[in-house]
């Protein structure tokens, strides 16, 4: 059975617990970094079923779920209640050439918009902070719960990463 909406949210909310959300998404990139530099291209297409994602298209997912991510902060900055419109990731792996992708470059990618992302969340106007976006399959979501989100997504793809290259490393 299909994960809910709300099965969703706790899991990956459920990723960060008690920790930093911001903290996590600093130090993500870097994580990110280290892993994809270690693994052999072997490792970067191995999967266990067709269904399943390999890391190269794990790493291209972040790198556009990081594009949807930056476009979502600044739009929940910019207007309160503003509607954050929800994508397939699946039709975007498909579409977007997700197997193709050079895993480097996605990483490249994630980590300029990361950086950007968490600079401008510096730079407004405190008030901006406590603005709230309207998603369309999520609902309300402020930015303190978007950060929770980020960083609760990263984990669970870092999770995913690690897994697979220690699967790939023992078979």
């Amino acid at each position: 059975m299909p994960e809910t909406v709300q099965q969703y949210i706790a899991r990956i909310s459920g990723n960060v617990a008690r920790q930093d959300p911001r903290a996590i998404m600093e130090s993500t990139p870097a994580r990110l970094r280290s892993l994809i530099s270690k693994a052999t291209p072997r490792q970067l297409t191995y999967t266990t079923s067709p269904t399943r994602w390999t890391i190269t298209q794990i790493v291209a997912h972040l790198s556009d779920a990081e594009i949807a991510g930056a476009w979502r902060f600044r739009t929940v900055l910019e207007q309160n209640n503003v509607t954050l419109q929800a994508y397939d990731q699946a039709v975007w792996a498909a579409s977007f050439g997700y197997t193709e992708r050079p895993p480097m470059e996605s990483v490249a990618l994630f980590e300029a918009l990361r950086q950007s992302t968490l600079r401008t969340l510096d730079a407004v106007e405190p008030s901006r902070l406590q603005h709230v976006g309207m998603h369309t399959e999520r609902g309300p979501e402020s930015i303190d719960q978007l950060m929770i989100m980020y960083a609760g997504h990263d984990i669970n793809h870092l999770k995913q990463i690690e897994a697979l290259l220690k699967e790939s490393a023992a078979g």
